[in-house]
């Protein structure tokens, strides 16, 4: 099996490094991973500059690896569509921090899986407590193990995992509301700084992730490419 790895906390994180190894033991590695942090990049992409592309050798002979002066859905492109290669999955991860809820639209984790999925290709999202990665590398090919045994790439394109601090029980969810929200200070010059605001309210109702997760379990939630609303479409179409 041939598996793409990227991330959004850049090519030299602790995360990459972890998911690198698991994957080892899967199949053959490639990594293309953004040169710098590009957490809430979401799926955006460069369309009018120039950007560097370095071979780095930083995982050993056997992982072929590239830092991109870029974000994550680059990273993707770059691979795919720039030198071509094919890949039976892509994985994005292991994030530091939890991509739960709408707030999985701002990831630039989970948008790198969107950007494979326009292509084609099987993603999976894979994101950590800000705490610690020893759960996720812990339990990681439990999870996969499940995500093959319930052939999820079969009905999903996109699979969204996030780990507890503490817990193994695997759940399947669907996305919860978002859990963060921005305050923003306006400052001397002209200036404005965002500030971090937790919306979470625990309605303790394990089918969504943010519940799940922030209760201690392992929530595995497949997303889609497409955002069709089809039931309104099939209403206003009469189809």
């Amino acid at each position: 099996m041939k598996i793409l790895l990227t991330n959004d906390d850049g090519i030299e994180a602790e995360g990459l490094r972890h998911l690198v190894e698991w994957a080892k033991t899967k199949g053959e590695v490639s990594v293309f991973a953004p040169k710098v942090q590009q957490s809430g990049k979401a799926q955006c992409i460069e369309i009018h500059n120039a950007y560097e592309v370095k071979k780095r050798d930083i995982f050993g002979n056997d992982v072929e690896a590239y830092s991109v002066d870029s974000t994550p859905a680059d990273c993707v492109r770059i691979a795919t569509l720039g030198m071509k290669k094919k890949f039976d999955l892509v994985i994005s991860g292991i994030n530091c921090g939890p991509n739960l809820g709408g707030d999985i639209r701002y990831s630039g984790t989970v948008g790198a899986c969107f950007e494979a999925a326009k292509s084609g290709f099987k993603a999976m999202a894979v994101s950590a407590p800000f705490t610690s990665f020893d759960n996720a590398v812990k339990n990681l090919d439990r999870v996969y193990d499940k995500i093959q045994k319930l052939k999820m790439f079969d009905l999903t394109e996109i699979v969204n995992v996030n780990f507890p601090e503490e817990g193994d029980e695997i759940l399947i969810t669907k996305m919860g509301p978002a859990i963060y929200s921005d305050d923003f200070e306006f400052l001397p010059g002209d200036m404005v700084a965002p500030r971090l605001v937790c919306l979470y309210d625990n309605t303790k109702n394990l089918e969504l992730d943010t519940d799940a997760v922030m209760t201690g379990h392992i929530s595995i939630t497949p997303l889609l490419y497409d955002s069709t609303n089809l039931a309104a479409y099939k209403k206003l179409t009469k189809k």
